[in-house]
């Protein structure tokens, strides 16, 4: 399947993104994990953008008026938290926030799915145990 194809998933939650400079970040955002994550399998869980890989949770992003956020399980904030820190963003528990007026930092991003990845590829459960 297409990445154009795979984003389509994403359509209905982008156009609740009012902003259109936000959900053209947004949607370039999802649009480059498919990309570099082809495997990855795109859904609108618990009303957020998410990927998963064999029915096991690897990211999800959410919105708001300020920034999105890139949500986790938690153990990759505390992974990448000086990278994260380096990067600019505010993270919690278990999200970083990027600004809207932020540039992306994919090279984080790509790091922090890879890391998912790897340390899930035999995780039999949507969230870790």
């Amino acid at each position: 399947m297409t990445v154009d194809k795979k984003l389509n998933v994403f359509e209905p939650f982008l156009a609740s993104v009012k902003n259109v400079a936000n959900q053209e970040k947004l949607r370039d955002v999802l649009a480059w994990v498919l990309r570099e994550f082809p495997m990855l399998e795109p859904a609108i869980k618990w009303n957020q953008p998410m990927f998963t890989h064999h029915g096991t949770f690897i990211i999800a992003f959410s919105v708001s008026k300020s920034h999105f956020a890139v949500g986790t399980e938690g153990v990759e904030i505390e992974v990448f938290k000086d990278a994260i820190a380096a990067a600019g963003y505010k993270a919690s528990k278990m999200l970083f926030r990027i600004k809207w007026t932020d540039d992306v930092n994919y090279d984080l991003l790509q790091r922090i799915i890879a890391y998912n990845m790897d340390e899930k590829a035999e995780c039999k459960t949507f969230w870790r145990k």
